[in-house]
Formats: structure tokens, C-alpha cells, sequence
């Protein structure tokens, strides 16, 4: 029953990293659009629900031989729930223009290099998972929504490459193939490297400082 739950939570995660994307193309002015965008992850810390991008970055503080499958199965949840708001959004009033700039979004990553995507999916978890960190240790509460707020919209305004938005924006454009495919995990790989920069860092530093 937990790893159904976990699977739920999952679900959950990828339906409001989704919602961020609709809202974050629905608007004209990017600084608004990322700003709006950070509702996605302030709702995953707030309601504690699994996002790929956040918990992968925790691996090497927990036993990989069962984490690395949890994050896994946590992607696909992800992928389930963004699949789901994609398809709903696609029965409304306002497809038509996601569904326009999804596709050139998508056509944009279709394009570009894979190392161009691999280094941009390690900066962007690295901004993620900075974003968890924040929120999770931060000692001051308007610091934890800070750290979520500004650290999404670098990521967006940037460019940056997240995969579970990927997801989301692959699905409202329809453009699974060969080359979104490979994209998609070549970020996803991005993701895992820059999301276990700062936990691990800090391992480390704990650790030389108790030698």
C-alpha cells in the first residue's frame, strides 16, 4: 500500500509541475510566467508529494540499491500525471495557444545538441534541488519560499532543462519520438548529476569536518 501511495504522490507531483507549465505558457511576459511556474514545486514541498527532479538528489543520502528504483518508479508517476493534465488541458477553450508554443518549445529541444540539453538539465536540478534544500532547512519561513520562488525562475528564465516539464510539454505538443525520446533522458540524466551536487557536497564537507 505505501508504494501505491508513494506512486499517488508521484501522480500528484507531475499533474502540478503540468499545471505550472499551462500557466507559465498562458502568459505573454516570462518574468510573470516563471514566477507563476513556481506554484508546481511549492505545492510538491507544501503537500510533501514525490517529484523525480527533488528526491534524486537525496540518493546518495539514502541506500541506492532501493532508492535508485523508488526514483524510478516516482519518475513514471511524473510522467502519468503530466500525461493526465495534458490530455485534459487538450479538451478546452484554451489548447490551442499551449498547444502552439508547446510545440515550438519541444521543436527547440528536438534540435539542440545533447550535450547542450545534458548541461542544461544539470542546471536546472541543481536550482531544484537547491529549492528543497531551502525549504526543507532553511531556518527562516520567508526564506523557504524564497529559495522556491527564485530558484525556479532562474531555472525558467534561463532555460534551463526539466524533464518532468519536458514531459508535460512533449505530451501537450504530441511529439513523441525518437529524438524527444532520447532527449527526454539525456535530460533526465542532466537532472540526476546537477540534483546531487548540493546533498552531496554537504556530505562531504560533514564529513571532512568530523575527521
Amino acid at each position: 500500500m505505501k508504494k501505491l501511495a508513494d506512486f499517488l504522490y508521484a501522480i500528484m507531483a507531475g499533474a502540478f509541475i503540468a499545471m505550472g507549465g499551462v500557466v507559465f505558457l498562458s502568459l505573454n511576459n516570462k518574468i510573470v510566467g516563471a514566477f507563476m511556474f513556481s506554484l508546481g514545486l511549492f505545492a510538491v514541498c507544501t503537500l510533501k508529494y514525490n517529484l523525480f527532479t527533488g528526491k534524486v538528489g537525496y540518493l546518495f543520502n539514502n541506500d541506492v540499491k532501493t532508492y535508485l528504483p523508488w526514483c524510478l518508479m516516482v519518475w513514471v508517476g511524473n510522467l502519468v500525471g503530466s500525461i493526465i493534465v495534458a490530455e485534459l488541458v487538450r479538451l478546452t477553450r484554451v489548447a490551442p495557444g499551449i498547444i502552439e508554443k508547446s510545440t515550438k518549445l519541444v521543436q527547440v529541444k528536438a534540435d539542440d545538441s545533447l550535450i547542450s540539453l545534458f548541461v542544461l538539465g544539470i542546471f536546472c536540478n541543481i536550482m531544484v534541488v537547491h529549492a528543497v534544500d531551502q525549504y526543507l532547512n532553511n531556518p527562516h519561513e520567508i526564506g523557504k519560499y524564497l529559495g522556491i520562488i527564485m530558484s525556479i525562475m532562474v531555472f525558467i528564465l534561463c532555460g534551463f532543462e526539466h524533464c518532468i516539464a519536458d514531459m508535460f510539454y512533449i505530451q501537450m505538443a504530441r511529439m513523441w519520438n525518437s529524438q524527444t525520446i532520447i532527449a527526454l533522458i539525456v535530460i533526465t540524466l542532466g537532472n540526476v548529476l546537477g540534483g546531487i551536487l548540493i546533498p552531496t557536497m554537504r556530505n562531504i564537507n560533514t564529513k571532512l569536518k568530523s575527521e
